[in-house]
């Protein structure tokens, strides 16, 4: 899996971090998605898949590889 994000396009809901914290993180300073880990491991892919799904502008893209 390799992921990516569109930070232009993030609203900062923080809802990827509630649902994959060991990928995604946020900035301090206005809530701004922070890729941690652009391969995640295989444990946390469903999670992945879930933040992804639950980001309500859809900035967060995962290729299946």
């Amino acid at each position: 899996m390799r992921v990516t994000v569109d930070v232009d396009r993030c609203s900062a809901s923080g809802q990827c971090v509630l649902f994959a914290p060991n990928v995604f993180d946020q900035r301090e300073e206005d809530g701004i998605v922070i890729l941690l880990n652009p391969t995640p491991a295989p444990e946390d892919h469903a999670a992945v898949r879930q933040a992804a799904i639950a980001c309500p502008t859809a900035c967060i893209h995962v290729e299946e590889t």
